[in-house]
């Protein structure tokens, strides 16, 4: 089969190297699924620059985000039929509860665990999901990270928002998008920060009313502020990292939540503690979530038939450019490339 695998790590984009590999085979208790869509993460360029913890096993095959059809099952597999729509858990041994070190060991896509980015990948039966039926593979790929990261801050977080609450996304990445989508169909008011003038006119067509453009206003926070009458938002989607999260900590409302998901602007970060404590807020940290939380999202995307903001797909081959345009930052929405 072709796959991409990551040779030379460090190089970025140069790090992706298209390669023929045997065809795997599922062996007891796990499945073998054709590969029909992949999509990427900013993990993704991470690993491939690097610059992501723990290290590799030789030529992994990278990308944790994909959907294909059942192609054949191994001894004892129960659960799935060949032809089955399915996609894969981005910690596809986290059945449920709380995360543990050996979840994050598993991870899909890093560390000793082969990834999407091939036309063929085995996972553990109990890894993969099934498809909401109104979606395309290309849309359904890129579920696994994002949207379940969304799904899981909003709708399993300590204090879950109620009708009317105001949340707060950052930029217009997987994340951030999926999380506007999800608290509008709640019924929540969205807040969101972009920087760009085009992205806010998206933004506006997905029904969100209130939107900072933060190259014009650095100081979002207190705009924030402003839109909610002093008050602050009562949940704030944190992507940014050590560039955003103190903006975050001063823009939560008393007794709110601000949910730590990324890192896109840093890690080099000392945190006062003050906002945190003088406002009594909560601040949570997410990583993704479990094969029950993404099938409770499925559960809510079928009833409400949100689309997944998908910006380009592209072809297998030019899997690098999609890369590419991931280090760019230029996507809104989701990058996804299509494998067969």
């Amino acid at each position: 089969m072709k796959a991409f695998v990551i040779r030379n790590q460090g190089k970025g984009i140069e790090a992706w190297k298209l390669v023929e590999r045997p065809d795997p085979k599922p062996g007891p208790g796990e499945v073998l699924v054709r590969v029909r869509a992949a999509s990427l993460n900013y993990r993704d360029l991470m690993i491939a620059s690097g610059v992501y913890g723990g290290p590799l096993k030789d030529d992994l095959v990278p990308l944790a985000d994909g959907a294909g059809e059942v192609a054949a099952l191994g001894d004892g597999v129960t659960r799935w039929k060949i032809g089955d729509r399915v996609a894969g858990a981005y910690f596809p041994t986290w059945q449920g509860g709380p995360m543990r070190p050996e979840y994050f060991e598993r991870q899909v896509g890093a560390r000793v665990t082969d990834g999407w980015l091939a036309e063929s990948i085995v996972l553990p039966e109990s890894g993969l999901v099934r498809l909401p039926d109104y979606l395309s593979f290309e849309e359904a790929a890129t579920l696994p990270c994002a949207a379940v990261t969304a799904w899981v801050s909003l709708f399993e977080a300590a204090v879950r928002p109620k009708l009317g609450s105001t949340i707060v996304v950052l930029g217009t990445g997987g994340v951030s998008l999926f999380a506007a989508q999800l608290a509008l169909a709640e019924g929540l008011r969205v807040i969101a920060t972009t920087s760009s003038n085009d992205k806010a006119e998206k933004l506006r067509k997905l029904g969100v009313r209130d939107i900072i453009n933060y190259r014009e206003t650095p100081e979002w926070h207190e705009e924030v502020l402003r839109l909610t009458g002093g008050e602050g938002a009562d949940h704030i989607l944190e992507v940014g990292g050590a560039g955003t999260l103190p903006r975050s900590l001063q823009a939560v409302r008393f007794a709110g939540t601000v949910t730590l998901l990324g890192f896109l602007t840093g890690t080099d970060l000392k945190v006062d503690p003050l906002p945190v404590l003088f406002r009594a807020s909560r601040l949570e940290g997410v990583v993704v979530g479990s094969v029950q939380s993404f099938e409770a999202m499925n559960r809510g995307l079928e009833a409400t038939k949100i689309r997944p903001v998908v910006d380009e797909v592209f072809p297998f081959e030019r899997a690098t450019e999609a890369l590419a345009k991931m280090k760019a930052a230029t996507h809104f929405g989701k990058i996804v490339v299509r494998v067969a």
